[in-house]
């Protein structure tokens, strides 16, 4: 943390990954968290969701009853090619997880009305040729669960090579993205606000108010590029995540004082969007939910490998392939910390080049020991 703070600055995002978080013990898991926000990150912690209430209650409340939080984030991962989850070891299909995704959205929605502890949930899924028909009709069946972001991963040849059963690069990432592009019903620009390189990643930020889904920013809308232009320039140094609403709030109006004008565009992208979403969907849904969508594609460990390697050399390779490799991975904002040589390394190059030799030391460190199979609870639809 205190490298990510040097080299990345005093406030971002961060992830608590590696393996499953909760089975971490609720008190470690907490004190994880703590030390990642006493560093200024917002931590979002990974998981496939198939822990119960108690945990997460235990997790957010410490044993005097006092929160420990104000405001959690979790990224759960559900998908069909997933085997081994509690009530369900083998789905088969998407639609069959859905009551274990509302399962997981409720246990949050009951830790807020007991506790007032907030959550911020996303919604993590690996894409291969068996699902990727599947993504529009799941993104219609759950964007009303609860989660405020939805995320997709074409699957890449990265990892253990036995689990590398269908031809990945058979699904293109415009393919992907039609599939999410049909679930919300509209098209989802995403070139507005780029984060890395457009062959990575992809993000359209938005509302739903209903069914309906509106993204915020066009940018084949001039006005639009110009809110986007307006917002960086004046805004660009807030963050707008895990900082209390009254002092964002009141960083807000500092940055209005110092510059009044910059209420103009923002007003006239208030106008449009209110002409675009209706008065009559407004007052017949009242509600707007944000929703963010976003497509991470990962690359090929075959490809990985050689690309880092160059980079480490200084030099550009001449097979073009991996020298579009290096581009991406140049562009990379997704990074491991690695304090003891105070790298930040890309997240394919921790996954394709350097995971490979700390899992074969974690089986040492840390061998397998056979456990009784677990208690299967009642299947959520039930």
């Amino acid at each position: 943390m205190g490298l990510l703070r040097r080299r990345r600055g005093p406030r971002a995002h961060a992830q608590l990954i590696g393996g499953e978080v909760s089975l971490l013990p609720p008190e470690d898991h907490a004190a994880a968290l703590l030390i990642m926000r006493e560093h200024g990150r917002e931590p979002m912690s990974m998981t496939h969701g198939d822990f119960d209430y108690d945990y997460l209650q235990a997790l957010a409340v410490g044993p005097d009853g006092d929160r420990r939080f104000d405001r959690l984030s979790f990224a759960a991962h559900f998908d069909s090619l997933m085997f081994g989850r509690r009530g369900i070891e083998r789905p088969a299909d998407e639609a069959a997880l859905n009551p274990y995704r509302q399962q997981f959205v409720a246990m949050f929605t009951r830790l807020r009305r007991e506790h007032g502890v907030r959550s911020f949930l996303a919604h993590n899924m690996t894409v291969t040729p068996r699902n990727v028909g599947e993504i529009a009709q799941l993104i219609r069946d759950c964007h009303g669960f609860g989660f405020g972001l939805f995320s997709f991963q074409p699957a890449a040849f990265i990892g253990d090579d036995r689990r590398w059963h269908e031809g990945y690069r058979d699904t293109s990432a415009d393919a992907v993205w039609a599939q999410i592009e049909a679930g919300a019903g509209t098209r989802l620009p995403f070139r507005a606000l780029q984060v890395g390189d457009e062959r990575c990643n992809r993000t359209t930020y938005g509302f739903y108010v209903g069914p309906d889904y509106f993204p915020i920013l066009d940018e084949e809308k001039p006005a639009d590029i110009a809110v986007r232009d307006a917002f960086l320039k004046n805004f660009g140094g807030i963050s707008f995540s895990g900082t209390p609403p009254k002092l964002l709030l009141a960083k807000v109006a500092r940055a209005v004082t110092r510059n009044p004008r910059v209420v103009v565009p923002f007003a006239g992208w208030l106008v449009r969007t209110a002409r675009t979403v209706g008065l009559r969907r407004l007052v017949r849904h009242r509600n707007i939910r944000p929703a963010t969508f976003v497509m991470h594609s990962f690359m090929d460990a075959e490809d990985v490998a050689p690309a880092w390697k160059a980079m480490q050399d200084g030099r550009v390779s001449e097979d073009p392939r991996i020298a579009e490799t290096q581009q991406r991975l140049a562009a990379c904002s997704y990074a491991m910390a690695h304090p003891e040589t105070g790298e930040l390394v890309p997240a394919c190059v921790q996954h394709s080049v350097l995971d490979p030799g700390e899992n074969a030391a974690l089986r040492t460190l840390l061998p397998l020991t056979p456990i009784g199979r677990r208690r299967q609870p009642a299947d959520p639809s039930a």
